[in-house]
């Protein structure tokens, strides 16, 4: 999505340690980028309640020193973050101004890494987004319901939980229409600080699984399952608490781009066809 326009360099695990400081801070500086994406993160949201102190230190120390590297260098940095800096407790779609109000360690670690960054660095934008999966990778909800429905005939999915599916190729897109900004001889700082950024409509996490499997079927992925039923999150305890309604309001990122985002639905189709070429389409001729 960037690279066609742009020169981009990614850097890995491999190549970058979150948890070392100096190793951030060198590989800003002998790059000297002029944009700093960060998407990185400790998402392992169940898991950061026992480990604190790492989801810490990967999602609000590491983006503050990315964050005040940026300053010194002079550049400019998008940061993603999320919508479980909320509690849940709303029934209309969080804006940007709404008292965050995070529930677990996860939460609380991403919004220390969003006052931080903005704390240290003037030249950034921070996106909170939501319920992210792409055909890449490894984890996420649209890969994981696709292997339990290849070898499960039932499955129980969460219904009381409340959000809006995000494409990964949404965020950059909405990314690659930002960065124009950073290229204007007289930034607008005013247009600096947090934007949501998700897909549009709403949906709880069967209705996520149950279109997941309906769009599958149709492109002709091999799926055994034939039911999914609703179940409440006291069905389903686990060990960091979540959100029950965290769906975000778009309107100042569309004030900005003119265009409000598709559907997650419309969204979801395409990922899945994409998925679907990439593994499939040799044995199972798509049927769409």
């Amino acid at each position: 999505m960037l690279s066609p326009h742009y020169e981009v360099t990614a850097s890995n695990r491999n190549q970058i340690d979150l948890t070392a400081p100096e190793t951030i801070r060198d590989i800003i500086t002998r790059q000297r980028p002029k944009v700093i994406i960060n998407a990185a993160a400790y998402t392992a949201v169940d898991k950061a309640e026992t480990e604190p102190d790492l989801a810490f230190a990967i999602n609000a120390t590491a983006p503050q020193i990315i964050a005040e590297t940026a300053q010194r260098v002079g550049a400019s940095f998008i940061h993603v973050s999320t919508d479980y800096v909320f509690s849940g407790q709303h029934h209309l779609p969080y804006q940007e101004i709404d008292p965050p109000q995070a529930l677990g360690v996860y939460g609380r670690s991403k919004l220390a890494g969003e006052n931080l960054v903005q704390q240290a660095c003037d030249r950034a934008i921070i996106l909170r987004t939501a319920w992210v999966y792409s055909a890449y990778g490894k984890g996420n909800f649209v890969k994981t319901m696709l292997r339990l429905g290849r070898d499960r005939e039932e499955l129980k999915v969460v219904m009381d939980q409340v959000g809006t599916p995000t494409w990964a190729q949404q965020i950059s897109e909405v990314i690659s229409q930002l960065l124009p900004m950073f290229n204007t001889p007289a930034l607008d700082l005013e247009k600096m600080g947090v934007y949501n950024c998700t897909n549009s409509g709403v949906a709880s996490w069967y209705d996520f699984a149950i279109a997941i499997f309906e769009e599958a079927q149709e492109l002709g992925f091999p799926l055994k399952i034939k039911h999914v039923h609703p179940i409440t999150t006291d069905e389903f305890p686990t060990l960091a608490q979540r959100p029950a309604y965290s769906v975000l309001s778009n309107q100042k990122l569309i004030s900005i781009l003119g265009a409000s985002a598709p559907h997650w639905r419309s969204s979801l189709r395409q990922m899945l066809s994409q998925l679907y070429k990439n593994t499939y389409e040799s044995t199972y001729p798509l049927r769409r």
